[in-house]
């Protein structure tokens, strides 16, 4: 016999979904973010912000890294969808990047980033007083609780992710939002404030550089591309008959 078990944390309901209008209202309001016409509601990168786009898994790393070496602070807005995790930078950081991966010693490797400047978009996540956030490990939850513990505040939370509009997994939301207000651009990681924001000075007031954030992230990424290529070869191996002489 098949006995069911309901969940522990429900799903959010529906209603707890803002409508687009509301969530237009909040960015362009709360935020002075720019958005495009359309449904989804999507914001306009290159105006207030660049975005890296990063696989979830190489970005919880990075991340974790950079608090612990205590260059974060009260840190910067951070976005989840899916598998992919978008990280907020200074305008105008995308046309550097590529530069900055050379002088970083990452120009010959392919790696899984990708930056988006002047005349890209990204899915506008839901406001984060819309009922749904997100913990540091990058599960949703509801509630300030467990907003919190994305800046360390509290212990991470294990929640379902949120219910799309559609009433399906992937819809965008924030794991860490950006606070109200036009100020929100001051915690992005910009490279004119190299070595001056960092955690190195001991007061951990704000957001790693850009060429910290970017050499970690890359480290990331390639660690989590070795990981998974060791895998697979001891998968391969592991189905190789045995040979006798």
């Amino acid at each position: 016999m098949v006995r069911s078990v309901a969940p522990a944390v429900p799903f959010p309901h529906r209603s707890l979904a803002p409508s687009d209008d509301e969530v237009r209202l909040w960015y362009e309001n709360a935020l002075g973010w720019p958005t495009v016409p359309g449904v989804p509601v999507r914001l306009a990168v290159g105006v207030r912000f660049d975005v890296l786009d990063v696989p979830a898994e190489a970005g919880r790393a990075a991340l974790e890294r950079l608090e612990r070496s205590g260059g974060l602070g009260r840190g910067f807005p951070v976005a989840l969808r899916d598998d992919r995790m978008r990280l907020l930078v200074a305008a105008g950081s995308a046309e550097e990047l590529p530069g900055l991966l050379e002088w970083l010693d990452w120009g010959a490797l392919e790696l899984d980033l990708v930056a988006i400047g002047a005349g890209g978009l990204m899915d506008a996540p839901w406001p984060p007083d819309a009922g749904v956030s997100v913990s540091a490990g990058g599960d949703a939850g509801t509630g300030a609780g467990a907003g919190a513990c994305a800046d360390g505040d509290a212990g991470p939370t294990t929640r379902p992710l949120p219910l799309g509009r559609g009433g399906s997994q992937g819809a965008a939301v924030w794991l860490r939002p950006p606070e109200p207000g036009h100020e929100a651009e001051a915690s992005l990681p910009t490279l004119s404030a190299m070595g001056t924001r960092s955690g190195a000075r001991g007061d951990g007031d704000g957001p790693p550089d850009l060429v910290r954030l970017v050499d970690t992230v890359a480290t990331q990424i390639h660690r989590v591309r070795l990981r998974r290529a060791d895998a697979v070869a001891a998968v391969r191996a592991d189905g190789q008959p045995l040979a006798f002489s």
